[in-house]
């Protein structure tokens, strides 16, 4: 078992606290309690990544739960998921209901491991609450027949302490009204942004670090957490300038640059 395994294996949590380790990119690990949870989890390895991957997925024995915002292939990681499925073999896996069925083929897991959400439809896995939350990644992407949505972020709830993970996501109209339904611990944002030039090479881009600011501004969480902003080569950002805007613009707001493995531990002392 890798050196990063052990440590989230031997932390414990009080009531009211929570670990979280980044794994780069909008990659997550999140203990609550004795739960813990992999949020867009990017495993394979990649000649394309800056990162390496920090886990393999065979190690991956302490899942209780998957959570995929959607089917981009540095947030739903299909080739790893069969091998995670397999070392967790009590996971359930979360995914957007308008992708629930393919995946379920394409992949092969078990149906009865998957579980479907969409905007503002709330589960219960594990004693932990998880809600959908539509995520606009440059436009949302609402299936015309279904209504239901390609892109998610979730809000998790457990042990006394509440999240936010925004998948990927632009600011839109509504999303801030939905969101102040909770008081956020921590908050976990991309900030890589968008322009011309990235989406004409089909990268699709999300919130830059000035609107993330703003949100977490708005929502005032216990702390902020920037992500996706150091995988590829042209889809990058400096976190910085984000923690620099956040020193500025909201003193008071706490923020953390993670390091790649290390915990982050929120909560009572």
């Amino acid at each position: 078992m890798s050196q990063l395994m052990e440590s989230i294996d031997a932390v414990r949590l009080s009531s009211g606290e929570v670990a979280v380790w980044w794994l780069g990119q909008h990659s997550f690990v999140v203990k609550l309690g004795g739960s813990v949870l992999y949020l867009d989890p990017f495993l394979s390895p990649s000649p394309s990544r800056l990162v390496a991957p920090l886990v393999k997925p065979d190690e991956v024995t302490n899942a209780a739960v998957v959570l995929g915002t959607h089917d981009h292939g540095d947030h739903i990681d299909r080739p790893v998921w069969p091998s995670l499925a397999a070392a967790s073999p009590g996971s359930q896996f979360v995914v957007p209901e308008r992708l629930l069925e393919k995946l379920a083929s394409d992949i092969g897991l078990p149906r009865n491991r998957l579980i479907g959400l969409d905007d503002g439809r709330t589960v219960q896995v594990e004693g932990i609450r998880i809600t959908g939350v539509a995520a606009a990644h440059e436009l949302l992407d609402q299936d015309p027949r279904t209504g239901l949505h390609a892109f998610l972020g979730y809000v998790i709830e457990g042990n006394g302490v509440t999240l936010y993970h925004a998948g990927d996501s632009c600011i839109y109209e509504g999303l801030l009204t939905k969101l102040r339904r909770w008081k956020f611990d921590v908050v976990m944002l991309p900030i890589n942004g968008r322009d011309a030039e990235r989406l004409r090479r089909n990268c699709i881009g999300n919130m830059t670090y000035q609107e993330a600011a703003d949100l977490a501004g708005a929502l005032r969480p216990g702390l902020t957490i920037p992500a996706h902003y150091d995988m590829f080569e042209g889809n990058r950002e400096d976190p910085r300038k984000f923690e620099d805007y956040m020193h500025v613009k909201y003193p008071d707001l706490p923020v953390k640059i993670c390091a790649y493995g290390q915990a982050v531990r929120v909560g009572s002392e």
